[in-house]
């Protein structure tokens, strides 16, 4: 062979090596990569040509796919959708996916390793593709009542069942529909978007997990109480409780709501205290106990945790080092104190469950296409923030409060409720939150509940908890009790 030839097959040969190693890096280094990438409409017909699984609630899908003549084969379809968009999310050719719709999605796609059999014996039997069903916790009626008790009132519910963790109810309002952005035109989608964007009252936020933290108010005085009770406080142990608490290294001086005074004598026992939310005792109490003892048991309670459940719960916070006058005001939930509903609901949840706290979950259960069960969970201990004694000793406190103190209106017929209020300012000219926590019924509890109601809701007149949110909490407790005695 001459030397040309030599040369022109060297040349040949680098330019079929480089052929195939760029065919190789396309083919598989970049394959995932362009299979996501969004302009790729063949990934999306693909993906939206496959049955996805259904989300079921009690059993009934309240999330589908329906066949569909068009390009993309099924249409994703949500009945009831504004009242479970919060949990379900929504699934968007443009947007993508949020909530229950994005944390299982390989599931309700079908990908999911663990449905590799399910897969094999599809492609054997020659049949089409389907995604897993995703079972939720949630309780229809009680998501129903909670809904329907919030009405149009800014806020959230958050209900779990305090002796396994499962959320029997998340929601948020204002609230939308997931299928303004499930259709299949991207100029509908875009536009639906960007009018729920332009809603001053922020529809897309989940409040309840995933919005704004907020400052817990009154209620922050069960972690207060919890950690008095660990430092060998009764509930019959007096408090110092004057009328006015001038501030550590401060001018400002500290008083009780409206003004009045929380005992004739200024002492007062820590059930007293509790029942008719005196401020001046608890940020007495928080000083004399320090912020690092009244931290750590807000801890053991979950505050600082990056909580998954599966979506994403946002932290709830505590102020960082606070001085003895900031203590005081963090000591009823006030100053730099944080908080989500879920996370008050799991303060409540703890109490009623002898001390110990479930981590909460949203998954009840995941089935293939032929109902095979393929994950089904199990209940697991977050902590265990309180002894029983103390636990038990805290639910009657918070007995009195729903009984003849400040949650009067939470009140039920025949049955011992357990709760706290709270009306936290929020360090603005607006309106104060409300609050309610508490579970119900006190000496097997079925249900454990948080309540928000941002800046009193629609209410005219005074705002406290125990106006606003108790009664709300009241009628979700209702449904809970109802359901468990069978309808």
């Amino acid at each position: 062979m001459n030397e040309p030839v030599r040369r022109l097959s060297v040349v040949v040969l680098v330019m079929f090596l480089a052929l195939m190693s760029a065919a190789s890096y396309i083919q598989v280094i970049s394959a995932g990569d362009l299979n996501q990438d969004p302009r790729n409409v063949r990934t999306l017909y693909r993906e939206y040509g496959t049955f996805r699984g259904p989300i079921v609630v009690d059993g009934e899908s309240v999330v589908w796919s329906q066949s569909v003549d068009s390009p993309f084969n099924f249409q994703r379809t949500y009945a009831d959708g504004p009242l479970y968009a919060s949990v379900t999310g929504y699934y968007s050719i443009v947007f993508g996916r949020t909530a229950i719709e994005q944390t299982e999605n390989e599931l309700l796609a079908g990908t999911a390793d663990s449905l590799f059999w399910t897969r094999l014996g599809n492609l054997a039997s020659g049949e089409t593709q389907r995604g897993a069903s995703v079972e939720l916790t949630l309780s229809a009626a009680i998501q129903e009542a909670a809904a329907a008790a919030l009405g149009d009132n800014t806020g959230a519910v958050v209900a779990l069942d305090p002796a396994t963790g499962e959320v029997l109810a998340m929601v948020t309002s204002p609230t939308y529909d997931p299928a303004l952005l499930a259709s299949h035109s991207s100029a509908e989608v875009n536009a639906n978007y960007q009018e729920l964007l332009a809603q001053e009252d922020g529809p897309l936020v989940n409040r309840a997990i995933a919005g704004d933290t907020y400052p817990p108010g009154s209620t922050f005085k069960l972690i207060v109480s919890a950690a008095a009770l660990e430092a060998g406080y009764e509930a019959d142990s007096e408090l110092y409780a004057p009328d006015e608490l001038p501030l550590p290294q401060s001018s400002n001086v500290l008083g009780n709501y409206g003004g009045a005074a929380c005992s004739d004598d200024e002492r007062q026992t820590l059930a007293d205290a509790l029942r008719i939310s005196c401020n001046t005792a608890f940020a007495n109490l928080g000083m004399t106990l320090g912020w690092g003892v009244i931290e750590r048991k807000a801890k053991e309670f979950g505050w600082g945790e990056q909580l998954s459940i599966p979506l994403a719960v946002t932290p709830s916070r505590l102020p960082e080092n606070p001085d003895r006058a900031q203590t005081a005001m963090a000591s009823i939930g006030q100053y730099d104190d944080r908080a989500t509903p879920l996370q008050m609901a799991m303060v409540a949840a703890g109490i009623a469950n002898d001390g110990v706290l479930m981590s909460p979950y949203l998954v009840d259960q995941v089935r293939d296409a032929s109902l095979r069960l393929i994950e089904d969970s199990e209940p697991e201990e977050f902590s265990s923030p309180m002894t029983t004694a103390d636990a038990n000793t805290l639910t009657e406190m918070m007995v009195g409060v729903v009984e003849s103190g400040s949650a009067t209106s939470a009140q039920i017929p025949g049955v011992r409720v357990a709760g706290k209020t709270g009306t936290a300012e929020t360090g603005t000219d607006e309106r104060p939150h409300a609050w309610f926590v508490g579970f119900a019924p006190a000496e097997d509890p079925v249900i454990a509940i948080a309540v928000l109601v941002e800046n009193g809701g629609s209410t005219d007149g005074e705002i406290t908890g125990g106006r606003v949110a108790a009664p709300i909490a009241r009628s979700v407790i209702e449904a809970a009790l109802t359901e468990r005695a069978g309808g």
